[in-house]
């Protein structure tokens, strides 16, 4: 189909354009139950390689978030979304407000999404965490596995802790580039995310974002040394916990760090 449509594949949108259904498929089947069921908006569904699997699993159309014109153009022309499925929208400038079926309703976020901003679009599903208990997506490998990696390793990180906090993951499979159109240079990693029921932090999300950020900023420093420099009280934290580094604390310590520091002091 992209040899009789082209698209052509833009590199200031991070576009490297799934070619192998293999993967597509697999990615589609790895949707839970309850997303088959409900909505289902995919980011930068391009040339609808993944979109056209998911059309097959879900009982709802799904929409197609995509920035991109020319891609929009070749979705319509290929009868792969109807006109009102499709969201022509960057998706950090967009709130699920902005589309009446995305107002207060759960939807599942899905995609092969562009490298170039994986980690701004985790720290948006996180600002939107409420309505978004799964997501199913492909990203860069490294990205991948920082999400998923547990405390104590070397790719341990911010993302790390914020989403396991909320979503339980699971790393899938790996994708090479030659599945690819430009193949990338580097390899793919496909997650899958379900956000944790009922969780209960006990702190206050943007609070948490900002000590667990100042701790990693510095991340070879004690906590006690990364968290003054940040400007925080610690007054009340726990000397054991001071004495720590950041990727040595598990998500759950983080909110217990997060707890023992006043929000004013951030």
């Amino acid at each position: 189909m992209l040899q009789n449509k082209p698209v052509r594949a833009k590199k200031h949108l991070g576009q490297h354009f799934l070619e192998d259904s293999h993967y597509a498929e697999r990615i589609a089947d790895a949707l839970g139950e309850s997303a088959r069921t409900g909505i289902v908006l995919e980011i930068g569904p391009g040339t609808g390689a993944l979109t056209r699997p998911l059309k097959d699993r879900t009982s709802k159309t799904p929409y197609g978030l995509e920035l991109d014109a020319e891609s929009v153009q070749f979705l319509l022309d290929t009868e792969t979304l109807p006109r009102d499925h499709i969201i022509e929208h960057d998706l950090l400038k967009w709130s699920p407000n902005h589309h009446p079926d995305f107002q207060e309703n759960p939807f599942t976020l899905v995609g092969n999404f562009p490298y170039n901003i994986s980690s701004q679009i985790l720290f948006w599903m996180l600002d939107h965490r409420e309505q978004i208990p799964e997501l199913v997506g492909m990203f860069q490998k490294e990205v991948a596995e920082r999400v998923v990696a547990p405390h104590g390793s070397k790719t341990y990180g911010i993302l790390s802790v914020l989403i396991q906090l909320y979503y339980n993951g699971v790393y899938l499979f790996t994708v090479p580039p030659g599945a690819f159109s430009p193949p990338p240079k580097v390899q793919s990693g496909v997650i899958r995310l379900c956000r944790v029921e009922e969780y209960n932090i006990g702190v206050d999300y943007t609070h948490l974002k900002r000590v667990v950020k100042a701790a990693f900023n510095q991340r070879r420093k004690t906590l006690r040394n990364a968290l003054r420099s940040g400007g925080f009280d610690i007054s009340n934290v726990d000397e054991a916990l001071l004495l720590k580094r950041a990727e040595q604390l598990s998500p759950q310590a983080f909110a217990q760090l997060a707890q023992a520091i006043p929000r004013s002091g951030s």
